[in-house]
């Protein structure tokens, strides 16, 4: 026998008697917001596809055709255009000199980058100035650093030379484009020079979302700061390091400004950027840059996507 309700009170019906359980109760819930958000998204996905996508399939569908001014008409080539590349020493030349490019440029910025931002990682006064300072070199546009270091690694007047000449290293001897290998290094310590701020900013915001207690904890523990960087620090930072090295294999594979500034079309120093634009706008030979164009899209697509998977790892705090 049940106990009586005291009288006065509303009856209200529990979930069990009248059936009504969880399931029931999410059945009401409200419904979406409609059309809403993909009106909202639609401008900016119009936006990637008209500026991105649609240059990026014109530009694989042409280079499977002769766009030549000198040739008309336009017709279907096949690989032909591939093919007519392979064969151009200039172009497998620089081929080589943008790997080159890429080992330098990619392993200077990353090893600088994460070295600025552990220094960087603790408040010291005058951080916030010097993290102002460090982005002035990438915000600087590539031909502006081009002629800069250009009157630096001058021959007669230079910086560089007359340090190495006081040194007595011979700095009359530093010209750009008689080495091949000493002009890719110096052409690419300019990059490097821009590219590292934004590596450096990269792993830092990486290693700011490190919780203090892990370090408190290694520092009870008695671990050295090279422990703690090599268990702690690297370990957590990887996914910043991981999208570090992706901008600098992405702006090492499209240089362009500081190469052709410093040593201009000698081919010691000329990329494949640099030998797209020779191909396309002094050679008229329009099918053939676009295909190279798609050899440089395709191998920093490759390559982002080889870092990715060697380096980024997901960090669960």
């Amino acid at each position: 026998m049940s106990p009586a309700r005291p009288a006065g009170l509303a009856e209200v019906a529990r979930p069990e008697e009248t059936g009504a359980g969880p399931s029931t109760r999410r059945r009401h819930r409200p419904s979406g917001s409609g059309p809403l958000p993909y009106v909202l998204v639609a401008p900016v996905l119009l936006f990637i596809a008209g500026l991105a996508l649609v240059p990026a399939v014109f530009t694989i569908v042409q280079s499977f055709f002769t766009v030549n001014a000198l040739d008309p008409p336009t017709r279907f080539s096949g690989l032909a255009n591939f093919r007519n590349l392979v064969a151009s020493d200039a172009v497998r030349s620089s081929m080589a000199n943008t790997l080159l490019y890429v080992v330098i440029g990619v392993t200077l910025s990353t090893v600088l980058g994460v070295a600025m931002a552990v220094l960087l990682q603790r408040p010291f006064r005058g951080r916030s100035f010097v993290i102002a300072v460090l982005i002035l070199p990438w915000a600087l546009p590539g031909v502006v650093e081009g002629i800069l270091w250009s009157g630096i690694f001058d021959p007669n007047a230079g910086l560089v030379s007359s340090v190495l000449g006081d040194l007595g290293l011979g700095g009359d001897h530093l010209l750009l484009g008689e080495n091949r290998l000493l002009t890719i290094f110096l052409i690419e310590l300019v990059q490097v020079w821009q590219i590292t701020p934004l590596s450096v900013l990269l792993v830092l915001a990486a290693l700011q979302l490190i919780p203090d207690e892990l370090y408190e904890a290694a520092q009870i523990d008695g671990c050295g700061r090279w422990g703690v960087l090599r268990s702690i620090t690297l370990p957590l930072a990887r996914p910043g390091i991981a999208v570090c090295m992706v901008q600098a294999l992405v702006a090492t594979l499209n240089v362009f400004d500081q190469p052709y500034v410093l040593n201009g079309a000698a081919s010691t120093g000329a990329t494949v950027t640099m030998q797209t634009y020779f191909v396309s706008f002094q050679n008229l030979d329009f099918g053939q840059g676009y295909a190279l164009s798609l050899f440089i899209t395709v191998l920093t697509l490759v390559g982002s996507l080889l870092i990715v998977k060697a380096v980024y790892r997901k960090v669960e705090l």
